[in-house]
């Protein structure tokens, strides 16, 4: 498959600039013929031959190479597995890829931005079921409602109300009539910042997840100074993005962690322990080598800089931690892989599988039931975390690591048969599920 993108692409380059075969024969110093078998996808090709050819050419080797589309392919498939009705060739998206690199762009990112805008109404439609704030503000708005009716009505029926008692209903109504203005503005307010960062925040979770995302989960000033001081130093720094006590106890729990993590573990030193394959990427062994517990490890590989993990060919990490409850405590989400803000997340995660096998890690490729099905390579740990009691059972915390991979139906079937999960159950579209709490509005059929 790829090499036939290969070739073709280097076929179509060359005819799009009006350059004769021997010509780019000549500067790429390989024979006519040679060239003619290349771009008939009858021979490989790499190394120094596609840099001399991409030279030629005057394009990045990239717009040449098989890696470049990888990703582009899959999304167009994906593309056409969710209108399947559209009869999109698949047998040709090869082809099209090769000679409309430019349409083919466009229609991928149209597709990303549909999964984008789903997300949103899918995260928008669990707050409306589970967001207790918002629950609170819409009852606060019925209830005001229902005074104002309860009180003209009053006033309509009867008649002869004494003039005290009048203005006293008049007085009412004028004060419900402002209570049920700040109401709507109140209501308003929570719904609107289901997707906006800077918008009022209904819990002090959300407010540390704010101020850690507006850092991408990397804090530089811990990374150079690991200590007591530089963690109050951060929280200074924070000022009125953590409002309340409770966020700021959040994140001084979380910064100390992240103090004696980048303490145990240099980011120069992981960085360099990180293999370039993506699929290579094992929190356990590197745990091992380090001499550290998996959980740590996973919460450092989750804090690198995305600019680190991009210079080794390493793909945007996510992270979710869960206490013996099940309740999700810690959050750092991936775009294709949303974490619910509000509401129980799917049982089916690795992560609570491995609450019933402490200490035991497990590694497993998932598929995200949805439009967009994603398919992530997840790494998930139980292990006890505080003191430890004599006489007295452990208290266990659970890591999952989660890794955007590529898995092409058309080279591996079994791919078919990786387990489904959802996000919530609410919003999760897997018919026949075991797991399942409540009914879901995403589909057509349970």
């Amino acid at each position: 498959m790829a090499r036939t993108l290969t070739g073709t692409r280097i076929r179509d380059r060359r005819t799009m600039r009006g350059m004769r075969q021997a010509d780019l024969a000549r500067l790429s110093g390989i024979s006519a013929s040679y060239l003619n078998l290349i771009e008939h996808n009858k021979r490989r090709i790499g190394g120094s031959l596609l840099l001399s050819i991409a030279a030629a050419l005057d394009v990045e080797p990239s717009a040449l190479s098989e890696g470049a589309e990888a990703a582009l392919l899959a999304t167009l498939r994906q593309a056409a597995a969710d209108r399947a009705e559209a009869g999109a060739e698949l047998t040709q998206v090869e082809e099209f890829v090769g000679r409309f690199p430019g349409w083919a762009q466009l229609l991928a990112a149209q597709q990303r931005r549909l999964g984008a805008l789903e997300q949103a109404v899918e995260a928008l439609t669990d707050r409306l079921a589970h967001d207790p704030h918002l629950a609170a503000s819409m009852h606060e708005v019925l209830s005001t409602v229902t005074a104002i009716h309860a009180s003209a009505e009053i006033l309509v029926a009867e008649t002869r109300i004494e003039p005290e008692w009048r203005e006293r209903f008049h007085r009412n109504i004028a004060e419900d009539s402002a209570r049920l203005a700040e109401g709507a503005r109140r209501l308003v307010d929570e719904i609107e910042a289901g997707g906006q960062r800077d918008a009022t925040l209904s819990s002090p979770q959300d407010e540390v997840e704010a101020f850690l995302s507006d850092h991408d989960f990397h804090i530089p000033l811990l990374e150079e100074t690991p200590t007591p001081d530089a963690v109050e130093g951060v929280l200074a720094q924070a000022g009125g993005r953590l409002s309340t006590a409770s966020a700021r106890l959040i994140a001084r729990r979380f910064l100390d962690l992240y103090a004696l993590d980048a303490r145990a573990l240099p980011l120069d030193t992981v960085a360099q322990a990180i293999p370039e394959a993506p699929a290579r990427l094992d929190p356990a062994q590197l745990a091992t080598r380090f001499g550290v517990d998996p959980g740590r490890m996973m919460r450092r590989l989750a804090t690198l800089p995305g600019a680190v993990l991009a210079d080794l060919g390493q793909p945007p990490l996510g992270l979710v931690a869960c206490d013996a409850s099940g309740t999700l405590t810690f959050r750092k989400p991936l775009a294709p892989f949303p974490l619910p803000r509000v509401g129980a997340a799917c049982p089916l995660w690795p992560l609570f599988q491995a609450l019933s096998r402490p200490m035991m890690p497990l590694r497993q490729v998932i598929r995200l039931a949805g439009r967009s099905e994603g398919v992530f390579l997840t790494h998930a740990i139980a292990q006890p975390y505080g003191p430890q009691v004599p006489n007295r059972d452990p208290m266990f915390e659970a890591h999952m690591l989660i890794q955007p991979t590529t898995v092409d139906p058309a080279q591996d079937p079994a791919s078919d048969d990786l387990p489904r999960v959802g996000v919530t159950c609410r919003i999760c579209p897997k018919a026949g599920c075991r797991g399942r709490r409540e009914p879901s509005i995403m589909a057509e059929a349970l």
